[in-house]
Parts: structure tokens; C-alpha cells; sequence
């Protein structure tokens, strides 16, 4: 264990120095408030003020003092885009990160924003063109929809850009964009759509199925609405997990309590099925079904394009109505507000067959980031990181995997993919992060290497802490790849473990 602690401290004063040992701070020519003055198409900035270090913003605190700007964008005439970029008022990096957002929220991402911002970033936020929670701002307005599905944060991006030039007598030397799930999506949107908005991008758990999730999670939830009997309360999936664990955990060679590659998993609920009446220790008939519901892949008839289920391992984020409660609210929404357009339909009107369809032709992928080809991102050089966790139930993790592969057979082969797009999956690693598994990491530090540096991320140690110490590392890998046991050396250190195919 002194071993592993020693190994992790490292890794952390590496990425310290990292951060500190940079070249002279880039400073303002502008000053702040001059900001207010400038003329931007289409936008009109309103603030412009500095924040000093340690004053309060909501209730997180400035690791520096930064130009503070807040702006309205107006591409078009229903648009109402909000933004915020932030200007370190020195030791400014010379790079521009933006931040995703989550769900429907309509809101700026200021804890990212002060993440970014401590790193030395100028970073931005878009509230995507609407205030608060849900998709209610679609219904009857268009241009709104389009504003959340790409615009806001491609408008943010160029908007944000002709103010740091203005600000700094420095040039931006490179454009990152980091968010997971919904801030996924948009990262995928953006590669996909404006391959020239960032030199690199890290998209996690990315929600690029819009519909497709959407579609999962109220098909399962519809189900269970009709059956409160099949219902899994927590004590139930957590006795479901510890089964899919024991029966699944040593199929990578190494007993962790983490499933490395749930696809090799081919657990049957139906052991647990009860022989008599209902106990703790099994799951009813229709328990049974619900499990195996979660799991199933889905297909829409009419493209044939598979819409993934959940992965065995992911038991513990399960709820008593499927999926997690912003997977199901979001899908509601999406089928209300964006698919039939009508704020009182419900679930119990559902159907799976019918309505994907009609979910997916209705979008054309506007929300949905399906299209997977990223030629023109690649050839300019720009990279991009995906990562996703195993164990997530909220968003498929197999949906990742399937982009990806889609990806590499779009444009050709993985020999053409691997320069510039890498896909790590996290085993045991849960929405965005939590989870049994390790689930820490920079992919920030991976992707500036990469870019700035030509060093393409091998692997990317992923840690896992208890009780606030670190009790295991291990290496994520460039998928296909999988961390195998050397066969010497403590599970629990990254060290012990190697990429390689699986």
C-alpha cells in the first residue's frame, strides 16, 4: 500500500509541476471593464467587472482574480443565448476551456468554470439559450430547440474567441472543450458539426443517443407504471448486483469486485427467480423481467439501428422505476415538448416500435450527435478524448462503444481513428464519475500532451479513494484495449497491470 500511495503522490507533483513550472504569465491589454464597449455581432456584453481572488461566486470561491464577462447572443430572432467567460487577470495560460452542461438545464456551469479557471483557463459557459430545468422552452419555439441542440455553445465559442483577442495582447494558443453527459453530447455535437471551434475535446459519458435514451428509459419506465409488483426496490438491486458481481467479477483473471467488460457477462437474473413466495434473498417472476428489460437492447424497426440497454454492473444506480430519475424526466420531456409537441402526454401512451421512430425522424439528428463522420476534425489534427464508464445507469455506456465502432468503420479503419479520436472505457466507474471501480483521472493533463505535445494517451491512470485515501489505481485504456494483470504485484497499483488487447 506505501507502494501505491508513493506511486499516486507522484503522479500528482507531475501534474502540479505540470500546471506551475509554465513559461512567463500572459497579461491583459485591455482592461476589464473596456469590455463593455465592444461591438460583437449579434451579441451584446453585459457585464464586464473584475472578481478578485477569494470573492464569492453562488458559493464556490475565485482561485484568482479574472475579468468577469457576461453576454446575450441573438443568432436569431427567438434566440436568447446566455453566456459567461471568464479572463484570468494574469498567469492567463494562453488557452481558451469550455464547459458542457447536463440534462435540459438551462444554466450557467460556474463550478467547471472555476476548475477550468484555476488551471489558468479563460473559460465559458452557456445556459443554452433557455433558464431552469426541463424542455418545456421547446414547445412552439423552434429556434430554442436548435440554440440547445448546437448553436448556443458553437455562438458561445466564437463570441467568447473575439473576446479574448480583444482582452489579451497575446494570441489564444489552443481551444479545449471539456463536459460530460449532456456536456458530451455537445462535445460530440461540435467535433461533428464545427470541427475548427477546439484543438481538443474531451467528451465524457456523452449522451450523442438522445433519442434512443430517451426512448429506453420511458419504455422501461411505462412498463413498471403498469406493474408496480415488477418494481426493484434498492434491497433487491443491490442483491441483484452482488449476484452479477460473484458471477462476472473474475472473468478479467483478477477478484476485485469490479466487472471489467460487462458485454462477456452473460449472467441470467432468472437464477435468483424466487421458488415460492416472495423473500429478500430472490426476485419475483416479474423482478426477473425487469432486470432482464434493463439490460436488452432495443431496435428501431425501421433503420435497424440498435438503441442499447443498460450493463450488468450498473444494479446500484438502478431506481424502483428503471433508469435513473433524470434519464426517465429527460426522456419525458423529449417525447412531451420535442417529439409530439403535446404538454400533457404521458408515458402510459408509449410505444416503443412506433415512437422511436417517429423520435428520430422528428430530430434529424439535431440533438441526437450520431454521425460519425469526423473526417474533417481529424484532418485538421484536432484530438478527442470519450470516456465512459461501465457501470453507468444513465447513459448506455454501450452507446459509446458503438459510436466509436461506427466511427472506425465510417472512415476506414481504426489506423485511421486512433491519431485522433481514443475511446476509454472505465470499468466499474459510474455517471460521470462514483462507482466501485477507479474513477478519478485527468483527462485535461492527457489531452493538452496530446495536442500541444504530440503524445498520445497510452493509458490514463484512474484512481480510486475510500475514506478520503487512495486504496486503488489502475490504467484506463485506449478501447479496444483492456488493462490485463501482469501477474506480479498488488491488484490494487496500476503499476501491476498493462494495456493490451483483449
Amino acid at each position: 500500500m506505501r507502494a501505491l500511495v508513493g506511486g499516486v503522490s507522484a503522479l500528482l507533483l507531475a501534474v502540479v509541476v505540470a500546471v506551475v513550472v509554465n513559461r512567463e504569465p500572459l497579461q491583459a491589454a485591455t482592461a476589464c471593464e473596456n469590455l463593455a464597449t465592444l461591438a460583437l455581432p449579434g451579441a451584446t456584453i453585459t457585464l464586464a467587472r473584475v472578481v478578485e481572488a477569494g470573492a464569492g461566486i453562488q458559493t464556490l470561491t475565485a482561485p484568482r482574480a479574472f475579468c468577469r464577462v457576461a453576454a446575450t447572443l441573438k443568432p436569431s430572432s427567438d434566440s436568447d443565448i446566455k453566456i459567461e467567460l471568464w479572463l484570468p487577470a494574469s498567469g492567463w495560460n494562453g488557452k481558451f476551456q469550455a464547459v458542457g452542461n447536463g440534462a435540459f438545464n438551462g444554466a450557467i456551469g460556474y463550478p467547471a468554470m472555476m476548475t477550468a479557471l484555476a488551471r489558468g483557463y479563460a473559460t465559458a459557459s452557456t445556459d443554452t439559450g433557455h433558464v431552469g430545468p426541463g424542455a418545456s422552452f421547446a414547445l412552439g419555439h423552434p429556434e430554442k430547440a436548435v440554440d440547445f441542440a448546437w448553436r448556443a455553445v458553437h455562438e458561445m465559442t466564437v463570441t467568447s474567441k473575439k473576446v479574448i483577442a480583444a482582452y489579451y495582447d497575446d494570441g489564444l494558443r489552443f481551444s479545449y472543450w471539456n463536459g460530460c453527459s449532456a456536456g458530451g453530447r455537445q462535445a460530440m455535437k461540435e467535433a461533428q458539426r464545427f470541427p475548427a471551434d477546439f484543438d481538443g475535446i474531451i467528451a465524457g459519458a456523452p449522451g450523442l443517443d438522445w433519442t434512443g435514451r430517451a426512448a429506453q428509459a420511458v419504455h422501461v419506465a411505462s412498463a413498471l407504471q403498469k406493474d408496480e409488483a415488477a418494481r426493484l426496490a434498492s434491497a433487491k438491486a443491490r442483491l441483484l448486483h452482488g449476484a452479477v458481481v460473484n458471477a462476472c467479477d473474475t472473468l478479467d483473471g483478477v477478484k476485485d469486485g469490479v466487472i471489467d467488460d460487462p458485454r462477456r457477462c452473460a449472467f441470467d437474473p432468472a437464477v435468483l427467480q424466487c421458488k415460492g413466495p416472495d423473500q429478500e434473498s430472490c426476485l419475483t417472476p416479474a423482478q426477473v423481467r425487469t432486470a432482464k428489460l434493463l439490460y436488452s437492447t432495443k431496435v428501431n424497426p425501421k433503420t435497424e439501428r440498435a438503441i442499447t440497454g443498460l450493463m450488468p454492473g450498473s444494479e446500484l444506480g438502478w431506481t424502483d422505476m428503471g433508469w435513473t430519475a433524470s434519464a426517465r424526466a429527460t426522456g419525458l420531456d423529449q417525447f412531451r415538448f420535442l417529439v409530439f409537441k403535446d404538454p400533457t402526454w404521458d408515458i402510459d401512451r408509449f410505444n416503443f416500435d412506433a415512437d422511436i421512430v417517429r423520435a428520430e425522424e422528428s430530430d434529424n439528428n439535431t440533438i441526437n450527435a450520431l454521425d460519425p463522420n469526423l473526417k474533417a476534425f481529424i484532418d485538421r489534427g484536432s484530438k478527442l478524448i470519450q470516456y465512459h464508464g461501465w457501470s453507468d445507469p444513465q447513459i448506455s455506456p454501450a452507446s459509446s462503444v458503438q459510436y466509436y465502432q461506427r466511427v472506425v468503420e465510417a472512415l476506414g479503419g481504426a489506423d485511421k481513428v486512433r491519431g485522433s479520436h481514443r475511446l476509454f472505457m472505465a470499468p466499474g466507474m459510474g455517471h460521470c464519475g462514483g462507482g466501485e471501480g477507479p474513477n478519478t483521472f485527468d483527462m485535461v493533463s492527457a489531452l493538452e500532451q496530446w495536442v500541444e505535445q504530440g503524445k498520445a494517451p497510452d493509458q490514463i491512470i484512474a484512481s480510486r479513494s475510500a475514506n478520503g485515501v487512495v486504496d486503488r489505481t489502475r490504467p484506463l485504456c485506449p478501447y479496444p484495449q483492456v488493462a490485463k494483470y501482469k501477474g506480479t504485484g498488488s491488484t490494487n497499483d496500476a503499476a501491476s497491470f498493462a494495456c493490451a488487447s483483449p
